[in-house]
């Protein structure tokens, strides 16, 4: 078993004046180091569309997760979803991306664009086989992965961008490959790819998209572990045991509050050096003890690290602040959203006298609440959580 693991992200922007978008893109794990990958195209726009698209991708994407093959997969989405009645033109087009063991990657593509691959830094032309199911000619490649393997695939609305106005023809696949090469050896995470290249599309739209676009970047890379600690132990005699399995684990270390800074500060028998240096003025100050790699303020921090997840989630849009400034939660976000793929969480269940001012809008189960949410973003981000609270 190799330490490779998939980083996945996409983003949709709607046919301009639809509230629903006619893509969808649906990622169901099959254990622990197999993912399927689904990103259907709904014919047309609006409503119909997106129907269309989350049936065609929930019904391939279950399916191959419980290992039927893509024939049958194929035959029951010819049987099941309608064909139109007016154009008489397939209900839905797909394109899967099936990772096996971290090892393997599996690409089906029927009528979408064709995924783009980048190979060390480079644009990779993959072999594909052609094989007909049920009158639909499908697309079949077999890739063996490797480390910063980049697949971007896409739905027809990206290469459509800036037909009759920046280009005569659209935004060809060759182009958007040119487009995307340089970004490919940045480091970018699978979702800032994929919000890089649909924010292009919708520029080249002039922000009025003429069809549904979206992108869906799935990066191959090694597995970092990151370990964070958030709040003291209930019990003070379990201080030392908190710290040593914290600081034995492997991967950098990030320690959030003033107490447990102290606390960490003492059982490495390093000095805590607190900054005044206010780099915004809704996140505190970070300190530095040696030894720790990141020592930022407790709950305020991260509250804002949650509300940065969430966004990234959706639209991304607060990736301009947190991306490049210094304060405790733009660096955090950086290292969990970016850096991390398996995150330990060690938690203290010791409630803080300071928070049980009833002028101050914190307690207990807030703090607690932080932790869970933070969780579950970074879950839907494709990272391993675990928790262990004291």
């Amino acid at each position: 078993m190799n330490d490779l693991c998939a980083d996945i992200g996409y983003k949709s922007v709607n046919h301009y004046g639809e509230q629903l978008c006619g893509d969808h893109v649906d990622v169901v794990e099959q254990g622990d180091n197999s993912i399927v990958i689904v990103l259907a195209d709904g014919l047309g726009s609006g409503v119909k569309a997106s129907i269309l698209s989350t049936l065609t991708s929930k019904i391939i994407s279950t399916m191959m997760s419980e290992g039927l093959s893509i024939e049958d997969c194929v035959s029951t989405i010819a049987a099941t979803l309608p064909i139109c009645s007016v154009r008489g033109v397939a209900y839905s087009t797909f394109t899967i991306i099936n990772i096996i063991d971290n090892q393997t990657a599996e690409l089906i593509q029927y009528d979408n664009p064709k995924i783009i691959l980048f190979r060390d830094g480079k644009y990779y032309d993959y072999p594909t086989t052609e094989i007909n199911i049920d009158g639909k000619k499908i697309l079949r490649s077999s890739i063996k992965l490797k480390e910063d393997d980049i697949f971007v695939a896409m739905s027809d609305g990206c290469p459509h961008a800036g037909i009759g106005s920046a280009f005569n023809f659209g935004w060809k696949r060759e182009d958007i490959a040119s487009f995307l090469e340089p970004l490919s050896i940045v480091g970018y995470t699978a979702k800032t790819l994929s919000t890089i290249l649909v924010d292009e599309c919708n520029k080249l739209y002039g922000g009025q998209p003429g069809d549904d676009a979206t992108a869906c970047v799935v990066r191959i890379r090694k597995r970092v572990p990151m370990n964070m600690l958030f709040g003291p132990p209930s019990n003070r005699d379990d201080c030392n045991r908190m710290m040593s399995l914290f600081f034995s684990k492997e991967g950098k270390h990030i320690v959030c509050g003033g107490t447990t800074s102290s606390i960490a500060a003492k059982f490495l028998g390093k000095p805590l050096k607190a900054s005044l240096n206010f780099e915004r003025s809704d996140v505190p100050p970070i300190a530095e003890i040696e030894g720790v790699d990141l020592v930022t303020e407790g709950v305020i921090t991260v509250n804002k690290v949650v509300e940065y997840a969430k966004d990234y989630l959706k639209n991304n849009e607060s990736y301009e602040q947190w991306s490049y400034k210094r304060d405790g939660a733009s660096l955090i976000a950086r290292l969990l959203f970016e850096e991390a793929t398996d995150i330990n969480f060690f938690v203290g269940r010791a409630i803080n006298p300071a928070h049980q001012n009833p002028d101050l809008p914190i307690n207990f189960s807030i703090k607690m609440n932080l932790v869970e949410e933070l969780s579950k973003c970074l879950r839907q981000m494709g990272k391993r959580v675990k928790v262990s609270y004291f």
